[in-house]
């Protein structure tokens, strides 16, 4: 039998999580969001408090979790009969979507919680999983001719010596400026395509790298998002996440076991964001007399109710396929064509609620009385980073089809 409810270890970690969207994001969020670029020194007693729960053992999802694609089927323990596991990407995803119910921009800019930080999880070897940890790494994939199709990655390291030399330009890195370490992908060979692009956490002050500039920015104004320029920054060669191997049967796989985890967080954010959006916009209608009544049949309620409940059924469904997502992390089982369908899902739905809700909610939805305006801009960037919804819906299309990424463009 199935059970769709949260699991029960997790729920002291989720209600933590919401407590704290709702009595430290929630009264902040409109202030960073007016003061765009200043870093919330608030944050920082959050981080020491996450820190701490994962020290303990407490919390477990407190951190950011990876994909690894490295067990041996001995070691995936659903297969060995020791059922399904609850682990840490479940965790992150739950505590993320309630974390973001406060404010998505402030979940960004929290310390020791970067998007490098899954690259690193994903991807670095026993060694560099401990030597980087701690570190608060953001992630620099696009670059200025390069946006969803990261495979045509311009950035270069060559090799020499002990040390690898990167050349390029990355755009649009959350906390770029703000991050102890920034994670790069450059290519080791653009002659050998995408098998050649490899991941490289080169710490903040490294000479030949240098952040440009800081981007105005429609929404999620909390978080730095940075322009960097790098010009022969050399990094050790130990820096380079996983093996240097170029396995050109392997492909993009190593890279690629990156977004499998980032894309259900992305798609978690957007579910927070919008329910935010949904729990709001049913009080604002209960107090104009708009009442939903889930005894009824949509139809034969007021429009404004219908849309409702269509809006609720639309983010329950993106909701179950990030926590399916994440769950086959968890059991190290594939996730691409699941993580890649919840990130579709839940970007388009969190972005169409939260602008229908600004739509349902009227001139309180379109002034700065509420939040609701503020949750509208902030979604929109669910449905572009980490891969915009097209580039989702090619990926499933693949692997729905069977087809490799040159035989369907």
């Amino acid at each position: 039998m199935i059970n769709l409810d949260d699991p029960k270890k997790f729920r002291p970690l989720r209600d933590q999580a919401h407590q704290v969207a709702m009595n430290m994001l929630r009264p902040i969020s409109r202030k960073y969001d007016k003061a765009e670029h200043a870093y919330p020194t608030e944050l920082d007693m959050l981080a020491a408090m996450i820190d701490g729960l994962s020290e303990s053992g407490a919390a477990e999802g407190a951190g950011a979790a990876g994909v690894r694609r490295d067990e041996t089927p001995a070691e995936k323990g659903a297969e060995k009969g020791a059922g399904s596991k609850n682990g840490a990407n479940l965790a992150s995803v739950m505590s993320i979507a309630e974390m973001c119910w406060g404010d998505v921009g402030l979940l960004l800019s929290m310390p020791r919680q970067g998007l490098g930080n899954s690259a690193i999880a994903s991807v670095a070897d026993d060694e560099q999983a401990e030597r980087f940890d701690g570190v608060w790494a953001g992630m620099a994939i696009t670059e200025p001719g390069t946006g969803s199709d990261s495979a045509n990655i311009s950035t270069t390291a060559v090799l020499d010596g002990d040390e690898y030399v990167i050349n390029g330009e990355k755009i649009y890195v959350t906390s770029g400026d703000r991050a102890d370490a920034i994670v790069v992908w450059a290519t080791l060979d653009r002659d050998l395509g995408r098998a050649a692009i490899k991941s490289f956490v080169v710490p903040k002050g490294t000479p030949g790298m240098r952040v440009d500039r800081l981007e105005h920015k429609l929404g999620i104004k909390a978080s730095d998002t940075a322009t960097i320029i790098f010009e022969d920054c050399r990094v050790p060669k130990e820096n380079l996440l996983g093996t240097p191997e170029v396995d050109v049967k392997q492909g993009f796989a190593g890279a690629m076991a990156t977004f499998d985890n980032t894309r259900p967080l992305v798609a978690a954010m957007a579910i927070g964001c919008a329910k935010a959006s949904l729990d709001l916009t049913r009080d604002l209608l209960e107090q104009a007399g708009v009442v939903i009544d889930y005894d009824r049949p949509a139809v034969v309620q007021s429009a404004a109710a219908a849309k409702f409940l269509q809006m609720e059924a639309d983010w329950e469904a993106a909701r179950l396929l990030t926590l399916q997502a994440a769950w086959m992390a968890d059991n190290r089982e594939p996730n691409s064509l699941e993580a890649s369908m919840a990130k579709a899902k839940a970007g388009r739905v969190g972005s169409d609620i939260t602008l229908s809700c600004v739509e349902l909610a009227g001139t309180l939805g379109y002034s700065e009385t509420e939040l609701l305006e503020k949750w509208s801009r902030d979604s929109k960037i669910l449905d572009i980073f980490e891969g915009t919804q097209q580039i989702q819906q090619l990926i499933v299309a693949r692997r729905v089809l069977g087809l490799t990424s040159a035989q369907l463009k």
